[in-house]
């Protein structure tokens, strides 16, 4: 079932101007509530007050981290999502019994794990299985040198600054492969988690910063190697991704937009709560963390389509909705809970962003390696498929 907006006269009334996808004058007016409810302490202790409060947030902030100039193109919603509600909560302006709401939704409930289970399986779930196979393949041996050269260049640069090959490996270089917040640091903390002891949000506070300062080097890395490959269009197959002898279709075929069936949705979500439980139990059984197991479980079974591709559909709506709708206002919580403002100032120092900085100019030199791989497409090549 696919919902089709028709024309409204009441958005003239509310005006087409949005902030996030609610219209600016009707954003104002919840914020105003929601504001007014958390200063007269009459704010519902429950689910629904908590998700007003972070979702209110969340939709704020990153509209604003996507306007700010420079801000815009270094990661402005993670970081003024993650580190505005930490500063706000290190000035004690926010009551305790919004604070309070706000724990019971991220810690009782543990919305951190529905959104990081949602972004994970339905992620791999909602992959192309031929280009996640072929795709690896050619990727493999470029990837795992250039990840050794980053992670080798990373380690020396920290022991030159002071810090402990272990620190250095685990909570700079590891965060910043790792791939962003949301699918990077949200996972790892998880697993972090599971191996060390502590709870996850202790590791996202020290995982965050290193992603943070990586994605800044990351974006001039990536203008530069963005330039490289105007001037040097051979260096990136003159827009082709690879070359394979089947499956044309398969990678040249335009996706039309997908109708959204609710009732599969939900047993999409459904099949991501069972693999989460899966995981922990196997995590039982073989002791290794259940997140992990969890996306072994998830990839073994795409890849040998053990899977209905309806429910892999369904799984991979939910995995949109929470990504479109949920990851900002869970970095508004992490922010107000799990990333004090003192402990984020206290990693900071000339060798922390010298490391990241190295770390992540290395991971651009992996890329040019991908380039210049021979599973690369050759130039003159007439069996290449089209980059989307």
């Amino acid at each position: 079932m696919k919902i089709h907006c028709l024309p409204d006269p009441r958005s003239e009334f509310w005006g087409m101007r949005k902030w996030g996808p609610v219209p600016l004058v009707l954003f104002v007016g919840i914020a105003i509530v929601v504001a007014v409810a958390a200063y007269a302490n009459v704010l519902p202790k429950n689910m629904i007050g908590g998700l007003a409060v972070i979702m209110t947030l969340g939709f704020a902030f990153a509209k604003i981290g996507r306007m700010v100039p420079i801000l815009k193109d270094i990661g402005g919603p993670a970081i003024l999502c993650l580190m505005v509600p930490s500063a706000l909560v290190y000035f004690e302006m926010f009551a305790p019994h919004t604070l309070a709401t706000v724990h019971l939704l991220m810690k009782e409930a543990n919305l951190l794990y529905f959104v990081i289970a949602c972004l994970v399986v339905g992620s791999i779930l909602g992959m192309n299985r031929v280009i996640l196979i072929q795709g690896m393949v050619r990727m493999f041996v470029p990837l795992v040198v250039g990840t050794v050269v980053a992670i080798l260049t990373g380690l020396l640069v920290g022991t030159l600054f002071g810090y402990s090959l272990y620190h250095t490996f685990f909570f700079i270089i590891v965060p910043i492969i790792g791939g962003g917040i949301g699918e990077g640091i949200l996972p790892l903390s998880l697993a972090y988690s599971a191996i060390l002891g502590q709870t996850p949000d202790v590791y996202v506070a020290q995982l965050a910063p290193a992603a943070v300062v990586g994605n800044i080097f990351a974006i001039i890395c990536a203008g530069v190697l963005a330039r490289l490959g105007v001037r040097r269009p051979e260096l990136s197959g003159s827009g082709m991704l690879i070359r394979s002898h089947e499956d044309n279709s398969v990678f040249t075929q335009a996706q039309g937009p997908q109708q959204t069936d609710f009732q599969l949705m939900g047993g999409g979500l459904l099949m991501i709560c069972a693999f989460f439980i899966v995981g922990g139990l196997l995590e039982k059984l073989v002791h290794i963390p259940g997140p992990v197991l969890m996306i072994l479980a998830a990839v073994i079974c795409k890849y040998t389509k053990a899977i209905p591709a309806a429910m892999e559909v369904g799984a991979y709506s939910c995995y949109k909705f929470v990504s479109a709708a949920l990851v900002w206002p869970l970095m508004i919580g992490l922010g107000m809970l799990y990333v004090p403002l003192e402990s984020v100032v206290a990693v900071f120092s000339v060798g922390y962003v010298v490391v990241c900085g190295v770390d992540c100019y290395r991971h651009g030199a992996e890329r040019v390696l991908y380039c210049l791989a021979p599973q690369y497409v050759p130039r003159g090549s007439g069996d290449r498929h089209q980059l989307p």
